[in-house]
């Protein structure tokens, strides 16, 4: 039991600014850590739906405001680590270089022209994603969840995919973690979401999965094609477009549904 809550308090250490005892850095507590990475996304999925579904509902705020509160509640609680690995993978791909000139600009930690290009595009989708959801309580709550899911897949892929450095971050958790009992715990829980997603709104829920499970193909062969394997840049690249697709795809389709 003392090795799980470990791998529970090296997860929010990680991957989240939500305060947490002290963790030794070690295989032992390495394990199951990624088990765990997905409930850093229930903190996020339970802030939005605080702020979407009642805050809205009992505070009079301009709706611009809340959308904007929406959009940076996973920068706040994460501290923006995904968001870099958005930014550096940007970069890479956009230098069109060859692969050992790729994994090297993802360790550069200087942003590129791309990289701020990105960052402004991808917080305005978000910004209109969220302005679109505003009423749309079912969405709202879809797109909560959403934010597990993208960390099951993103669990996944940091256990499955070939690394691309073996010297990285991913790599480093892959060696550490009890891959067959993590991979096993994430692929049932990402069922389990998808499930409660689908029971929540069949359509909304079916068209959320679909796209998270298609995001989740292309980054696999995003990853391999120009990289050779995945890296923990890589994997917080997946984790932001999965979310940022998976609120576009549902604000359009609760669009065509109302």
């Amino acid at each position: 039991m003392k090795s799980v809550w470990n791998s529970c308090k090296a997860a929010f250490a990680m991957f989240s600014k939500v305060p947490m005892p002290m963790v030794d850095w070690n295989k032992e507590n390495m394990k199951y850590m990624m088990c765990f990475f997905p409930f850093v996304g229930a903190v996020i999925g339970v802030l939005t739906w605080l702020v979407g579904c009642v805050l809205e509902n009992h505070v009079e705020l301009e709706p611009f405001f809340l959308t904007a509160i929406l959009t940076v509640i996973p920068v706040f609680v994460t501290g923006g680590i995904h968001v870099d690995g958005l930014l550096d993978t940007s970069d890479a791909l956009s230098s069109w270089q060859e692969r050992t000139r790729r994994l090297e600009i993802l360790k550069d930690s200087h942003a590129g022209a791309f990289a701020i290009i990105t960052a402004c595009v991808y917080f305005i989708m978000w910004l209109g994603a969220w302005s679109q959801l505003q009423n749309d309580p079912e969405g709202i709550c879809i797109v909560s969840i959403g934010f597990m899911m993208s960390r099951c897949l993103s669990g996944i892929g940091v256990i499955t995919f070939p690394k691309a450095r073996t010297d990285g971050t991913v790599a480093e958790f892959s060696r550490n973690a009890s891959e067959i009992v993590a991979r096993n715990i994430l692929t049932v829980m990402f069922v389990v979401l998808a499930g409660l997603m689908i029971w929540i709104n069949p359509v909304l829920g079916v068209a959320a999965v679909i796209s998270a499970i298609l995001v989740f193909w292309w980054y696999h062969h995003m990853a391999m094609k120009y990289f050779g394997g995945t890296t923990g840049d890589l994997s917080g690249f997946f984790l932001c477009i999965c979310e940022v697709v998976m609120a576009l795809v549902l604000a359009f389709a609760g669009a065509v549904i109302l």
